[in-house]
């Protein structure tokens, strides 16, 4: 039996909120085209997404939205039945479906769900599937959509926004059970993990030569001071790129940077969960910071109550979004590489065709575990709910002792 070309669903928070159906005269039609549970199960799922994208940051809705899509695409047009009469047996099919997708569903890069037409309507992106497979950075080998197997990670984000889906239906008397917590726990997809955690990050020399490397683009070329100051926020400050990056609720901006009474600087930051936190600015850090706001005619130290944005747009006004600010950072990665590629060869030198943004942030919080610094410290500048997870993702002095002592075995 051919098998339905996937069909988009959701468009952004900001469309979302009050969607007019006829302008988007595909989704309309195949709504319509439907039995009427179909409609209903779509607004259902308009009514959680908007829920989330109310009470969640975007990264959360984002992530929900895609889940979801696929969650209700499935029970539309492979599965054929409500979501509200699941039982544990259809998400445990469901779960089967996302372990190997069809083809078609499947893309290899992020595209647009929906493209203007010109006359106020949107029409579906053709280049758009719900599916994407995720190619290693630096793997130049060609992709095989045959080969998708959603990760661990992957899988339990499913479960996790289909769980959070059903709870909301339950809350709303939509739905009398919650199917998908039932069945997590028997999807035979998962596996018991009791592997060593590899924290994704640079070494301390790798650090100190990408650090080398921007601050020397940025003394070649004022271009580069942005470039210079990010890379040394993002990896001082433990931050997530998003942290930086203007939001429809937040604009981080030069005043968020503040000293106390006892000469303490600090960073307010607006992190996941929709929290507020301080960050700890060492002094080492200032040095980054006076040198990028001299470069914007600025005086040297942040004012209270300072409107700028903390990182701006060379063109035009405002801050830049997460996206903008991972382009800056990618730019010095690539030089990074090629740098140490001719300088060590490329074996040496692929670390940096791996590293992404992220790895900034776990790489100033390994160092500082490694440096003696107090857990709990650690994990408030971080933003951790707890410390427990502070030390479950980055102390591993257990396995580094394993490691040490299993190295010298003889064959």
């Amino acid at each position: 039996m051919a098998i339905h070309k996937p069909v988009a669903l959701y468009p952004t928070f900001k469309e979302l909120k009050d969607i007019p159906l006829d302008e988007f005269p595909e989704l309309s039609s195949f709504l319509a085209s439907g039995p009427d549970w179909r409609k209903q199960s779509w607004l259902w799922g308009q009514e959680f997404l908007s829920y989330i994208g109310r009470n969640k940051s975007q990264h959360t809705y984002t992530r929900f939205r895609s889940e979801i899509e696929k969650f209700l695409l499935w029970s539309f047009v492979i599965k054929e039945s409500p979501c509200d009469e699941f039982r544990k047996t259809d998400i445990l099919d469901y779960a089967d479906f996302c372990w190997k997708p069809p083809q078609t569903w499947i893309s290899l890069t992020n595209h647009d769900k929906f493209q203007p037409k010109g006359d106020g309507t949107y029409i579906q992106n053709k280049a758009w599937s719900p599916y994407r497979l995720v190619v290693s950075k630096g793997d130049n080998s060609t992709p095989d959509k045959k080969k998708y197997r959603p990760s661990q990670q992957t899988l339990r984000a499913t479960f996790t926004a289909i769980i959070a889906f059903y709870k909301y239906l339950m809350d709303e008397e939509y739905c009398v059970g919650n199917p998908a917590q039932l069945a997590k726990k028997d999807c035979r997809h998962f596996i018991k993990d009791a592997q060593v955690k590899d924290v994704k990050r640079l070494s301390e020399e790798q650090w100190l030569f990408l650090l080398e490397t921007v601050t020397a683009m940025a003394d070649d070329n004022s271009r580069f001071e942005r470039n210079l100051f990010l890379i040394a926020a993002l990896k001082t400050l433990f931050l997530r790129i998003s942290e930086f990056s203007e939001r429809p609720d937040w604009i981080p901006v030069m005043g968020h940077f503040w000293e106390d009474t006892d000469k303490n600087w600090w960073l307010k930051v607006y992190g996941k969960g929709r929290k507020l936190r301080d960050i700890t600015v060492p002094s080492s850090f200032m040095p980054y910071l006076k040198r990028y706001r001299l470069y914007r005619g600025m005086s040297s130290l942040p004012l209270d109550g300072e409107k700028h944005p903390i990182v701006e747009k060379l063109r035009g006004s405002g801050g830049m979004t997460a996206r903008q600010l991972s382009r800056l950072v990618q730019e010095v990665f690539d030089h990074a590489y090629e740098t140490m590629k001719k300088q060590q060869g490329e074996e040496i030198a692929r670390k940096f065709r791996e590293v992404s943004t992220h790895w900034l942030r776990h790489t100033g919080a390994s160092l500082e575990i490694e440096r003696g610094r107090a857990l709990k410290d650690l994990s408030e500048d971080l933003g951790h709910s707890s410390m427990a997870t502070t030390d479950t993702v980055y102390v591993q002095s257990e396995d580094r002792k394993r490691a040490e002592s299993g190295k010298n075995r003889e064959v």
